[in-house]
């Protein structure tokens, strides 16, 4: 009995886990994408005269700290939607939700590594700005690693989600058309605005609070098995 009643504990608190990680994910890599975008010319020729300016160095590093706490949010929302799904996981949209979320995170974080060792440049920090090379190799990298390869890596993370959690029946039918149309756009929509990468963790977010809302107000009941317990019951069936 002690062992029922923590497996119904175990699966009612982990949605609302994966809800706030979600959440914490959506407003840190929001608010480091929206620094961002506003400190740094969205093209990648412009010769940095900006990283003379103390205000925007300044919220550049501010934006660059968020990222690693961002991606630990994003790594405990990947785990808890994974344990949610459980038995019912399909092995290959898992596999794909899986190294897509992995490739998302490192990819944002070589990114974030090539700004801020941009930052890092004696010149940078002495107030001048970088050299058309060094400049060049950083920004170029930064932004084809963010602007075209991690917002298709996104779409494809954001289809696998969607399409796990409508055949689970996690996300209701009306999110889930919304995340096709999300992962479209990310994927054929690269020119279209410098601020597309906001509707990532936008998408998360609406996620997120869904499944916080959905299970408000759940509480255990005794005669509900655990998926487990369920499952082997239906075999036995």
């Amino acid at each position: 009995m002690d062992r029922t009643a923590h497996a119904i504990r175990t699966r009612l608190r982990t949605p609302r886990a994966a809800a706030v990680a979600g959440i914490l994910f959506s407003l840190l890599f929001g608010g480091s994408t929206t620094l961002l975008r506003a400190s740094i010319p969205y093209d990648p020729t412009d010769a940095g005269a900006w990283l003379a300016d103390p205000a925007r160095r300044a919220a550049v590093s501010v934006a660059l700290h968020l990222v690693p706490f961002a991606g630990i949010a994003f790594l405990w929302f990947m785990g808890v939607v994974r344990d949610r799904v459980g038995e019912r996981e399909d092995r290959l949209f898992a596999t794909v939700f899986l190294g897509s979320g992995l490739l998302f995170i490192a990819m944002t974080f070589a990114a974030a590594a090539a700004a801020g060792g941009l930052l890092m440049v004696p010149s940078v920090e002495a107030g001048r700005p970088a050299s058309p090379e060094v400049w060049g190799l950083a920004r170029r990298m930064s932004f084809i690693l963010m602007n075209v390869y991690a917002l298709r890596v996104e779409a494809v993370f954001v289809v696998s989600t969607t399409t796990i959690g409508l055949r689970t029946e996690v996300i209701p039918r009306w999110l889930a058309i919304a995340g096709y149309a999300v992962a479209l756009v990310l994927l054929f929509g690269v020119s279209l605005s410098a601020w597309l990468n906001l509707l990532f963790p936008l998408w998360i977010l609406v996620l997120s609070l869904h499944i916080l809302i959905a299970t408000r107000g759940t509480t255990p009941q005794a005669d509900d098995p655990p998926r487990g317990v369920a499952a082997a019951r239906r075999r036995a069936d």
